[in-house]
């Protein structure tokens, strides 16, 4: 077989909500994907087997171009034209796939992103080996100019003849989704709110449910007490209607949000477990 000329390497850890969505549409853009493993404990490995996707394990602390080049190589996987690794955390979204996949078509030799605060220092100055890295595009001669750094080399010791490029990745805050909301609509406020009450079927199941057996009962006794059609019976006849269908209505929203809450709690939990790896 062979060697792929463009190869994304996504580094994550309990994807398992969306690696098949993210392995199929990579596909379509380049020649191989492969999951470079953070210590998953959800389905996130099992899935990407499933899609034939080769998996990797790397569970240091920080991802650095040195331990990339040893995961790689360990793993016997021939020389890519280009490749891309690709940090995939809580921040990252599908959405910026395609943004990211375009890398792969840059001139540079080595393209590397480090996570760096505002307050720190130029990240040309960065020692690779330590650095925290987001993303890494590079070319075979790139990779090698980066694993056979010093364990003091920054991107300005790499040799004079690669095109490099080091820039600065400024981490998204982690806002807690009630603060998110804050600028949303109020409907969106109140749908939240409806969400964490934990009691939909209560706050409008009930209600709903007593509209919509009141509609019944006005649609038997009532409506069979006019013998001809009118303003007063067509009008009578409309609001019986309407209460039932606002009935039918709210206690089939509350059945709804009470499985949604059920699946919140779910990916909260799930979000707690995963014991801050990225």
């Amino acid at each position: 077989m062979p060697a792929p000329r463009h190869r994304l390497v996504l580094i994550g850890s309990n994807l398992e909500l969306r690696i098949v969505s993210i392995i199929v549409r990579a596909r379509e853009s380049v020649d191989e994907v492969v999951l470079l493993d953070r210590g998953s404990t959800d389905a996130t490995v099992e899935l990407a087997e499933r899609l034939a996707c080769p998996v990797l394990t790397h569970t240091e602390e920080h991802i650095t171009g040195a331990s990339l080049a040893s995961v790689l190589k360990e793993a016997g996987l021939d020389d890519a034209e280009r490749t891309l690794f690709l940090r995939v955390n809580d921040a990252w979204r599908l959405r910026d796939l395609p943004l990211s996949i375009n890398r792969l078509h840059e001139r540079w030799d080595v393209h590397v992103s480090i996570v760096l605060d505002e307050d720190e220092g130029p990240p040309e100055d960065v020692v690779l080996l330590d650095a925290d890295i987001q993303h890494l595009q590079v070319t075979p001669t790139g990779f090698q100019a980066l694993a056979s750094l010093g364990p003091l080399g920054t991107a300005m010791d790499l040799p004079e003849g690669l095109e490099v490029r080091v820039s600065r990745h400024l981490a998204r805050p982690s806002v807690h989704q009630a603060e998110s909301l804050a600028s949303a609509s109020r409907m969106a406020q109140m749908f939240y709110w409806m969400l964490e009450s934990k009691h939909p079927l209560m706050l409008i199941g009930l209600p709903g449910l007593v509209l919509f057996v009141l509609g019944i009962q006005l649609s038997g006794n009532v409506i069979d007490q006019f013998k001809e059609l009118n303003s007063t019976s067509l009008g009578v006849t409309l609001a019986t209607v309407a209460v039932t269908l606002v009935g039918l209505f709210a206690l089939m929203t509350a059945i709804l949000l009470w499985i949604m809450e059920k699946q919140v709690a779910s990916l909260h939990h799930q979000v707690e477990n995963e014991g801050g790896v990225a």
